[in-house]
């Protein structure tokens, strides 16, 4: 039985200021300023967003992959 005001399961949204949309990619990257090289970030992208979220971290080194958040595994670390 549900509650009526039990919190109900949420759909990763995407990183982006602002935005409310799901997620649909994963941007994972790393500050080497900041991390250990094996150390690796994510945020989360819409579709519209993801290119400007990835140039974001591109331009600054931090960007390692971009994957469909259907074929991410979330690691620790």
């Amino acid at each position: 039985m549900l509650l009526p005001d039990a919190p109900q399961p949420q759909s990763p949204i995407c990183s982006a200021k602002g935005c409310r949309a799901d997620a649909v990619w994963v941007l994972v990257w790393n500050n080497p300023k900041l991390h250990t090289p094996e150390r690796r970030k994510t945020w989360l992208a819409c579709d519209e967003h993801r290119e400007h979220l990835s140039q974001f971290l591109g331009v600054r080194g931090f960007l390692k992959e971009v994957l469909p958040f259907a074929e991410w595994t979330p690691t620790e670390g």
